[in-house]
């Protein structure tokens, strides 16, 4: 059985997504949400799942190239690919003048791998 469904992933992926924008009527509708904001939050709401597959967060500098970060993002974008996903999608943000992204993780800062070669993924509930 795949990650993907032993610790339904899916579905938790589903529960962070479920965010509103800080003005709800704005015709731009959901926010999106990296992979790494998507695996930080995966952490802290879903600890022992986090602990169970592990995988570091990822970012820069973590040493290691198969983060949960990657894993679920590579996992959206085949799944949304084949329809098999289809209240999500997907989106870049291109990586032009952006010199670095970071994100809080426990007070730890995080910082976005690549970003002077590659767009970074980012995604949203359609429904």
């Amino acid at each position: 059985m795949s990650i993907w469904d032993k610790y339904q992933i899916e579905s938790k992926v589903l529960n962070i997504l479920n965010i509103q924008s800080h003005n709800p009527d704005h015709h731009f509708g959901r926010p999106f949400l990296t992979p790494y904001q998507i695996a930080i939050e995966f952490k802290r709401i879903y600890p022992s799942e986090f602990a169970a597959i592990g995988k570091p967060i990822g970012g820069k500098n973590t040493g290691q190239h198969d983060s949960l970060s990657q894993y679920i993002a590579r996992e959206l974008s085949c799944r949304i690919q084949t329809k098999k996903i289809q209240n999500i999608e997907g989106r870049f943000l291109h990586h032009l003048y952006l010199h670095s992204l970071q994100w809080n993780n426990d007070e730890q800062p995080i910082e976005a791998s690549s970003m002077q070669n590659y767009d970074l993924s980012m995604y949203r509930r359609t429904d």
